[in-house]
């Protein structure tokens, strides 16, 4: 796990910040400014926005850490890695994936995530 944006581990951090006044820098650090973050919650655009959701988050499931779980598989500055949600018991909540692009920065300019496990049926 360790070729990939740096941009990354700060927008983590900031999915694991427990002090709400410093999600923000560790968003700055990570996100362009016009980032769309999408998943089957929400479709956002902008870091205020990303900031919302993640309070939003936090206070739905106080206490929760949130892990990339996998590699960081990368090409053409896209980027996907399985990532989890436990409680602070340690018990899984949820598990998904994210299909993230950077620009030329390193800097996230879009989230697209997964919740759950993909089927295993055949087409």
């Amino acid at each position: 796990m360790s070729d990939y944006p740096k941009a990354f581990d700060h927008m983590l951090a900031a999915w694991n910040e427990s002090e709400p006044s410093l999600v923000r820098s560790h968003l700055e650090k990570a996100l362009a400014p016009e980032v769309r973050f999408i998943d089957p919650s929400v479709d956002i655009t902008g870091i205020d926005s990303f900031e919302r959701n993640v309070h939003d988050v936090h206070s739905k499931n106080p206490g929760a850490v949130y892990s990339r779980i996998s590699a960081v598989n990368s090409h053409h500055g896209f980027h996907r890695y399985h990532w989890a949600i436990h409680n602070k018991d340690g018990h899984l909540m949820l598990p998904g994936f994210d299909v993230v692009e950077t620009d030329a920065a390193g800097r996230v300019t879009s989230v697209i995530g997964f919740f759950g496990e993909l089927p295993t049926d055949s087409v």
